[in-house]
């Protein structure tokens, strides 16, 4: 009984994982088409950015959101993806306040950041079960 309690866990976890790995692939990955766009170097200056940030910040989380995305990449690279995408969030939501303000929009950060936390804890779980 245990185990098939165990086993049903584990799939739970598995599936948690994926789905928030997979929504923040999904949010992470296509950015790397879109970082010379006019809206991305608007939103670049908006915030006092310099222009090599943008290319900086969109290729590493590029690399970020693959290194998360790919199975076979080993558990430390993955503990820098997770710490490195963290930093971006925060950094980001910081931006945003000191630039615009308490207004919705500078908390879209928070929610991307939610994901990855649940990303990382259910990565984790999975590890522990393995």
């Amino acid at each position: 009984m245990t185990t098939l309690t165990s086993n049903k866990s584990n799939k739970m976890a598995k599936i948690i994982y994926w789905v928030s790995t997979g929504l923040l692939a999904l949010f992470i990955l296509p950015g790397i088409f879109f970082m010379n766009t006019p809206m991305a170097i608007e939103g670049t200056k908006h915030l006092g950015l310099p222009e090599w940030f943008r290319l900086e910040l969109s290729i590493g989380s590029f690399i970020g959101g693959l290194i998360l995305i790919l199975p076979f990449i080993g558990k430390r690279i993955k503990e820098w993806a997770y710490v490195a995408l963290g930093i971006v969030y925060i950094s980001a939501l910081i931006a945003h306040l000191s630039v615009d303000g308490l207004i919705l929009k500078s908390f879209i950060p928070v929610v991307t950041f939610g994901i990855l936390i649940v990303s990382y804890v259910y990565y984790h779980r999975i590890k522990s079960n393995d």
